[in-house]
């Protein structure tokens, strides 16, 4: 049974012509998609929720360096897929700007799961990565206790779905 069927009619309606021509192509269902996406995060289970963050697109904000949980268990990884408000998009903005951690960096034992663990200060510039949206780019994966993360310097997507 089939519970995502907005999303598997999207997918039936952007790749028929495609799947028309070749007969070895099976369009997948919206909920095919998204536990494929879901097993990237490893051999936990994925929990979803969509971040429909527009983002201010006009101007540099400051960063707010944080981690989602401050844990990962079995090696988790997060899984954002991101969305650029064009087609064909290639450059910076629509996913969230990472700072590599030399040492895993684990939440409180008591800390609540969903709650971020919120840092305070500057990181110098050299020091963030400002990952690349484009065409074979449209997933960016890392370990929550691996990186800091903050949204972008000038956000220009229209959304991120992240998995965890």
């Amino acid at each position: 049974d089939i519970r995502m069927k907005r999303t598997t009619q999207v997918l039936h309606d952007a790749f028929q012509t495609v799947a028309a021509d070749d007969d070895d192509i099976q369009i997948p269902t919206g909920d095919d998609l998204f536990r494929a996406i879901g097993r990237l995060c490893g051999e936990t289970t994925a929990s979803t929720h969509f971040i429909d963050i527009f983002g201010v697109q006009d101007r540099s904000i400051n960063h707010s360096w944080h981690l989602d949980a401050g844990c990962s268990p079995g090696n988790c990884r997060t899984v954002l897929w991101g969305f650029p408000p064009e087609d064909n998009y290639n450059g910076c903005g629509v996913f969230s700007h990472i700072v590599p951690l030399s040492k895993e960096c684990l939440a409180p034992e008591d800390h609540n799961r969903m709650e971020p663990v919120l840092f305070d200060g500057t990181v110098p510039d050299e020091y963030i990565v400002r990952p690349i949206y484009g065409e074979g780019k449209e997933l960016l994966l890392y370990r929550d206790i691996d990186v800091l993360h903050s949204a972008p310097d000038v956000a220009y997507r229209t959304s991120i779905m992240r998995f965890m």
